[in-house]
Order: C-alpha cells, then structure tokens, then sequence
C-alpha cells in the first residue's frame, strides 16, 4: 500500500501562529525596503517578511545597512496569512530586549503611573515608572487627547504640564509601537451619569457648533446636545449664542443629546 500523498496545508497548518508570538529565521534577501526572512522550518522558500518601516528604531537608508543575507533574525508577527502562508513581522518590536520586556509586564487595565515629559497638541508623552530610556519617544507612556479629561479644554497643556506626576489606566501595552496607551479620564468618574439632563429639561447654553444638519448646545459644562436643523424652523444662529432649548431624546449609550426649542 503506497502511503497518502502529504497535504501541503497540512505543513501551513502546524506552522500558523498569532499575532505578537516571537520566531526566528535567517535573512534571505531583500525586496525593496521589505527583509525577506527565511523562517525556521520553512521548507520551500521564506514566508517571512519584515517591512522596511518594522526593522528598526535606528534611521537608516536600506535594510542592507543593518542586515546581511543569512544573518540570524529575530522578529514579532504582526499578522498571518493563512492561505498564503506569509507572516509579516516587526524586528523593531522585540530589538530593545528590556523595553519589550518592560512592555510585556503591562497589561491592558494595570494602573499605572509616570511623569509627563512632553505635551503636545496630538498628545501627552509619559516617562513611566520603571521604564527603560526609549529608542526614540520622551516617555513609553502616551496618552491621546481625548483621553485626558471628560472636561472641555482647548489644549492638552491645560490639562497636563510637563514635571507633573500622573496615574493612569493602561488601555494597551504595543510592542510594535513601543508604546503604552494610556487614559486620565479612565480614572475619573464620568459626568455625564451626574450631569447629563433629562427628557422634558429646559436648558440655556451656547451654540458651540454649525454644521449642515443643525447646531450643536453646550447645555452645561460637560454635556452638548443637536438641535437639528428642522427644529431651528429657519431661524439663524451663530456660535456663541444663547439658546434656549428643551430635551426631547437622551441616549446615554452614545453620549448624545436631541433638543428642540422650548416650550
């Protein structure tokens, strides 16, 4: 009896892995700015690719500056294509071994906290406590602009300045980025369940917004709601002014306001 013909998926199957899983191979050459990687058990060709922007936190002009056709490489999967059996990978995510330690001793929900190093208008950059000096960032912790406060503000350094010592709430730990996500407001109760008015409430506020559908109200400090344009009846607003208006809808899963004209 001849033995069965192998499935050449069969081979593909046992080799998937998941995103963030570490593998090693050997550089097999280099397609533009990609790094063709020679994976350990590849049997019929390299499967592996790192992207030019994934090989290194390091400036450099092309990949040959830092790799050589079989050098041993070390690399993180950032995705797999199963039917293809290609896996893309990032060496700049495991290449400084104690910021990636660092990063894989942080979970999603850990409280943590740091001193602001830079404020910016996309941001806040946080030096973490404990964190190794970054390859590139002012701090690994980065905290979003939405993420700061549930008040309005105009600029983070109304919020933040730099020196000043925070506790946040970890929402992701990337090694890719070589960052960790970080949220003020997750700390902070939410005022919209204190705040928010209910249906039937006249309330005074200002116009904040005019967009083609209506305008938006500031009804108090932390809470906006739409007036749409059907209710306005025609009338003309402008930002800044005072309007009085009634609740007609609150949808508190979505954070949103409907108001109407007073009655």
């Amino acid at each position: 009896m001849t033995e069965p013909t192998p499935d050449p998926l069969d081979h593909l199957r046992e080799r998937l892995v998941a995103p963030g899983e570490l593998l090693t191979g050997t550089v097999a050459g280099f397609d533009g700015d990609d790094v063709l990687v020679l994976l350990d058990g590849d049997t019929e060709g390299p499967t592996g690719r790192i992207p030019g922007g994934e090989l290194t936190w390091r400036r450099i002009e092309r990949p040959s500056d830092v790799l050589t056709v079989g050098q041993r490489v070390r690399a993180e999967v950032t995705m797999r294509d199963g039917r293809e059996g290609r896996t893309l990978l990032s060496g700049r995510a495991c290449e400084d071994e104690a910021l990636y330690r660092f990063l894989l001793g942080i979970a999603r929900g850990d409280v943590v906290t740091g001193t602001v190093s830079s404020v910016h208008r996309f941001g806040v950059f946080v030096r973490l406590d404990g964190e190794p000096a970054h390859p590139v960032y002012e701090g690994t912790g980065f905290v979003n602009v939405p993420e700061l406060s549930w008040s309005r503000f105009d600029d983070p350094a109304d919020v933040v300045a730099p020196g000043r010592r925070i506790t946040a709430q970890v929402l992701v730990a990337d090694t890719r980025r070589g960052q960790v996500a970080l949220s003020l407001k997750a700390l902070q109760d939410d005022p919209w369940d204190a705040s928010a008015p209910a249906v039937g409430d006249v309330v005074t506020g200002p116009v904040t917004k005019i967009v083609p559908f209506g305008v938006f109200v500031r009804v108090n400090a932390f809470v906006e709601g739409l007036v749409h344009s059907g209710e306005l009846a025609g009338r003309s607003v402008e930002e800044g002014q005072e309007l009085r208006v009634g609740v007609l809808e609150v949808d508190r899963a979505r954070r949103r306001l409907r108001l109407g004209p007073a009655r």
